[in-house]
């Protein structure tokens, strides 16, 4: 860290000017902290048009919002950087495209995508990007299949395994899905007219050991590069067009996590809706999220079996059948992990605008309600869930 230095908004340009790969350099005249993390420094670099070419990012050795009390790892930056270009190479079409990575520094210079939106807050608008489930479930398919044991040859997995290690910000999300929001903790953070709702999940024996088995297939299940945080927050959508970003908690682990983040976001959506609507447009955007859920996992397996049956090269894993089995393990553990992120969304540190923006206060609280009993449902019986169809009845008879 000897080199470190918390950048500038003169550092940042500079920087893009040496790295962001333009034929005329010097037109970049200007930068913007634009961050709304607690993690990192995010710059927009400006032209002399106004227009903003370039991004550059550095992580921050703390959590901002806390301060220095709460340290945090530089080699998260380089973590990010390695698997948003491992993502990249598997699936240009929906990764950002990191330009120039420095470890010291712990900055990364990045495409600008100023043209896109963050899904997040289009989908609280009500605004529609048809497109965008299917895409998510095509970079889901490509990135997890190509960082497997059925694409790639098995020293080769284990030395990536090895290199995405990825310790201290694993801890943090053991912490906030699995640890947090089943005591009591300084860091949970609810309304007090939930205390009873919060309270039952500390009680619930049943919903604790769904959480602990949760929690021992994300530490010991390295099945492929994770995202880590693939939520609607992390994705940038346009018309015809969407892109992941922020990967810093990328490392290997369960396939259904990264699968079941997604859809788990997409429902925070379909409970916070009636918050932010009026009561059709409400309706329909339940729907139309219902729909999302099921073409994200429909394009995810469809695409995940037509690649395994093309390219595994492993006789055993290559079986006639095995994969149809696979598949349905990783839908299992993908109601689960969708459970935990409803529930961490709701009870713990990590709120989102979905729910936490509504402006009505008993909605909102109704809306929060509403996610942590669905949450816990689909924890203690995310076994018993067969398939998506399933999934969708059950979170129409908890609504």
């Amino acid at each position: 860290m000897s080199q470190y230095r918390t950048f500038t908004a003169e550092d940042a340009v500079a920087w893009a000017q040496k790295f962001g790969g333009l034929d005329n350099p010097s037109v970049l005249v200007r930068a913007q902290e634009v961050g709304d993390g607690n993690l990192n420094l995010v710059f927009k670099i400006f032209d002399t048009q106004g227009v903003s070419r370039i991004v550059v990012k550095q992580a921050l050795p703390y959590v901002r919002c806390v301060g220095e009390s709460w340290p945090l790892t530089l080699d998260r930056a380089r973590l990010e950087a390695q698997t948003l270009r491992e993502h990249y190479q598997h699936c240009p079409q929906h990764t950002v495209n990191i330009l120039h990575f420095d470890p010291a520094l712990a900055v990364m210079v990045m495409e600008d995508l100023s043209d896109h939106r963050i899904w997040r807050g289009e989908l609280i608008n009500n605004v529609s990007y048809p497109q965008a489930p299917r895409q998510l479930g095509e970079y889901l398919a490509q990135v997890l299949f190509h960082t497997s044991d059925f694409w790639l040859q098995p020293q080769q997995k284990k030395a990536q395994v090895a290199s995405f290690i990825n310790p201290e910000m694993c801890e943090i999300t053991e912490d906030l899905f699995f640890n947090d929001p089943y005591q009591i903790h300084e860091r949970n953070n609810y309304p007090a007219t939930l205390e009873q709702e919060v309270a039952a999940l500390r009680d619930d024996a049943q919903l604790k050991l769904a959480v602990a088995a949760l929690k021992h297939r994300f530490f010991s299940h390295a099945e492929a590069l994770l995202h880590g945080d693939i939520h609607s927050g992390s994705i940038f959508v346009a018309e015809g067009s969407l892109k992941a970003i922020d990967a810093e908690f990328g490392f290997f682990g369960p396939i259904g996590f990264d699968v079941g983040t997604a859809l788990g976001n997409l429902l925070l959506n379909f409970c916070g809706a009636p918050g932010h609507l009026g009561i059709r447009d409400a309706a329909a955007a339940r729907e139309q999220r219902l729909a999302d859920i099921r073409e994200v996992w429909t394009t995810f397996a469809e695409r995940f079996q037509a690649l395994a049956a093309e390219k595994t090269q492993d006789a055993a894993l290559g079986y006639p059948g095995y994969i149809s089995q696979f598949l349905q393990k990783i839908w299992h553990d993908a109601v689960g992990f969708c459970g935990t992120e409803l529930i961490r969304r709701s009870v713990g540190l990590s709120h989102v605008a979905d729910i936490d923006t509504i402006p009505d206060e008993e909605m909102r609280h109704a809306c929060l309600r509403h996610a942590i009993t669905l949450g816990k449902a689909l924890i203690v019986i995310a076994d018993r869930i067969e398939n998506v169809d399933a999934l969708i009845a059950r979170v129409r008879q908890y609504s």
